[in-house]
């Protein structure tokens, strides 16, 4: 689920993609009326709204509806949300979209009246079966092509569409979603919890691996040889100069030393 959906309304989208695509998993996404999506060169997810938008022509005419994706969105929907949403219509047909276009149709038929108690849970319903034709209504009322009876889909009698879920599972998810409300995803426990933890204390090199010992060792091996005339005077003489210059090396490569330099340099 796209993670700028809110809680109550992830809940309401699972559900609806459940009853519309018959399941809710990355597939759900790319199912198309009549569960033709095999019969197409490519998947839907992979191709951009616009592309999605002309090939409903064809599915049309083969499958008898347009309806595309997680939440059957038909091409007429699909041309409105892009007007309204001012879409280029080069944005991927992916998951994500399809969750924020489907949370903009909750919105459009009532969602943040019905968690503001503003409108019931009947009339919220009635505009959700409006919508989603799989979904029945929770009252008799006026359908699209005539009156209807408690869980009848709102579009009863056009010989294509029917309620697919009973009227008491749409009070219990609508239930649900409220009580979940507006709040946006947290992040993952996981995540959070690696985040807190602080940064590993960073292991000191082996001595073996270390220039310093070495050179050290050597000031400390060549010092007394030199000292008590163990060699040639020129070979103490480059002894003693290179134990000079080691010397040097090493103290000047201390980081202390570093970045004393460094501050008395750039003070010039």
């Amino acid at each position: 689920m796209d993670k700028t959906v809110p809680a109550g309304a992830a809940i309401l989208l699972d559900f609806i993609r459940k009853i519309e695509a018959g399941r809710t998993d990355r597939a759900s996404y790319d199912v198309i009326y009549g569960k033709n999506q095999h019969k197409l060169k490519k998947q839907i997810t992979a191709m951009t709204i616009g592309e999605l938008v002309d090939e409903q022509v064809s599915f049309t005419k083969r499958f008898k509806s347009s309806a595309s994706g997680g939440y059957q969105f038909m091409r007429k929907t699909l041309q409105d949300l892009s007007r309204e949403l001012r879409l280029s219509g080069k944005q991927m047909f992916d998951p994500d979209l399809q969750d924020r276009l489907g949370y903009h149709l909750l919105k459009r038929r009532g969602y943040e009246e019905f968690m503001a108690g503003k409108i019931t849970m009947t009339e919220f319903a009635k505009r959700l079966a409006m919508e989603w034709a799989s979904f029945p209504v929770l009252a008799a009322t006026k359908g699209q092509h005539q009156q209807l009876k408690r869980g009848q889909s709102y579009y009863d009698g056009d010989a294509l569409n029917k309620a697919l879920v009973k009227p008491e599972d749409i009070e219990v998810i609508l239930r649900k979603a409220k009580a979940a409300g507006n709040e946006l995803p947290a992040l993952a426990p996981k995540k959070l919890e690696a985040e807190s933890l602080p940064p590993e204390p960073e292991k000191p090199k082996p001595v073996w691996k270390s220039k310093r010992a070495w050179l050290w060792s050597y000031i400390g091996t060549m010092s007394p040889a030199a000292l008590m005339g163990a060699f040639d005077w020129r070979v103490q003489m480059v002894i003693v100069l290179s134990i000079i210059g080691i010397s040097i090396y090493s103290i000047l490569t201390m980081k202390q030393v570093k970045d004393k330099i460094i501050e008395l340099v750039e003070a010039l």
